[in-house]
């Protein structure tokens, strides 16, 4: 199994999932989380950038995506992510993919 983690812009979210659920590798019980981060991404617009006091620099809202899929459905989830999450500048953001050792399922 694999973990994919990928850091996009916000308004690319939305195409990412109903790519992944149209194509099946993402259906109602997927391991799939969506999560708000502070991410140094180059900002589409001026309407994305924020300034951290933390971070003492801009900053932007992205999206974390993270799931778990089979190693035979890594390639077509990376795929996938990588043409909708497209924002048409030279880098529109990242994805990660990690072996994992062990899964367990909480009952």
């Amino acid at each position: 199994m694999k973990e994919i983690k990928a850091f996009v812009h916000r308004n690319r979210i939305a195409d990412v999932l109903h790519a992944l659920k149209h194509a099946g590798l993402c259906r109602d019980n997927c391991n799939i989380s969506v999560v708000d981060v502070k991410g140094m991404l180059a900002a589409l617009d001026n309407s994305e950038r924020d300034y951290s006091l933390e971070l003492g620099g801009t900053i932007i809202t992205e999206v974390k995506l993270e799931l778990v899929v089979a190693d035979d459905k890594t390639d077509a989830v990376v795929k996938i992510i990588c043409e909708q999450a497209r924002t048409g500048q030279a880098s529109a953001g990242w994805v990660f993919v990690n072996d994992l050792a062990e899964a367990y399922k909480i009952e």
